[in-house]
């Protein structure tokens, strides 16, 4: 027997002394499918029971339970010993909002967090749904089904890497309560793990609070730099369609008889854009 199917027979082992939460099959046999074969990896709910296998993301059927196969119960029911608590789980993620940003910098930070599993993707928050960051969330809370006294957290190198507002950290913070999984920021004032209850309800509000007072912070000098520009002759947008030789060239070809359509089309502009500067000419 090699070493890869001697480990993953102990892990099948591991996972058989306890009846499965999802598939209902008794210790001492392998999980099930829907359709009452042999599953080809055990369900995250039964290995998760394994302190040395909750980390893992699956754990394979051995050949010689048959996968693939009609299932029927084997052995005997096994005894199981109830599970303890291993060591926290780190559930990484990693974001950046363009294409020309890199990733590399968080990912190293989250590899020397030790974090398990590591998700990441391009994307900004403005996108309602991101993907990798839903499946960072489903794989923590999957976890934590499995093994309810398991703690589990979810890491990210800074806060603005989560929402982009105090709603939605707020929202994030709600569900993370919900389901036991606590946070971890690796820089920033916020440093450290949070647990989303007692206490560290109050550190979720503060993020929320302090995600909008640097959106707000951003507004304000946006604003601030488009009033100096402005005050200096420097005016921000695209330059006016029309100006004021194109709106004198207009009225003259109109004078002359020229329709409004003929007259937008010499000049270059929309018709809309053409109506507009003439009515507001009059």
């Amino acid at each position: 027997m090699t070493t890869t199917t001697a480990n993953a027979a102990s892990s099948a082992d591991l996972t058989e002394r306890h009846g499965c939460p999802k598939c209902a099959a008794p210790a001492g046999s392998p999980c099930r499918t829907g359709s009452g074969k042999v599953a080809t990896s055990y369900h995250t709910a039964r290995f998760g029971l394994v302190p040395s296998l909750k980390a893992e993301l699956t754990v394979k059927t051995p050949a010689d339970r048959s996968p693939g196969k009609a299932w029927t119960a084997v052995g005997a029911p096994v005894v199981a010993p109830e599970a303890t608590p291993g060591a926290p789980i780190r559930i990484g993620y990693a974001r950046c909002s363009t294409a020309a940003q890199e990733l590399q910098s968080q990912l190293d930070m989250l590899a020397r967090a030790e974090c398990t599993k590591v998700f990441s993707e391009k994307i900004s928050t403005r996108v309602k749904t991101r993907p990798e960051f839903e499946a960072a969330l489903t794989l923590a809370r999957d976890i934590k089904a499995a093994s309810p006294h398991q703690p589990v957290i979810l890491t990210v190198v800074e806060m603005k890497r989560l929402a982009r507002g105090a709603v939605e950290l707020m929202t994030l913070g709600a569900t993370l309560q919900t389901d036991d999984i606590q946070l971890e920021i690796l820089s920033g004032p916020l440093q450290g793990i949070h647990d989303p209850h007692g206490a560290g309800a109050i550190v979720f509000a503060v993020m929320a609070v302090g995600a909008e007072v640097e959106r707000e912070g951003i507004r304000e000098k946006t604003l601030e730099g488009l009033e100096t520009a402005a005050s200096n002759g420097r005016h921000g947008g695209r330059p006016p369609v029309m100006n004021t030789a194109k709106l004198a060239a207009a009225q003259a070809l109109q004078a002359e008889g020229m329709s409004v359509t003929a007259i937008a089309k010499e000049l270059k502009v929309s018709r809309a854009t053409m109506y507009r500067a003439l009515g507001d000419a009059e």
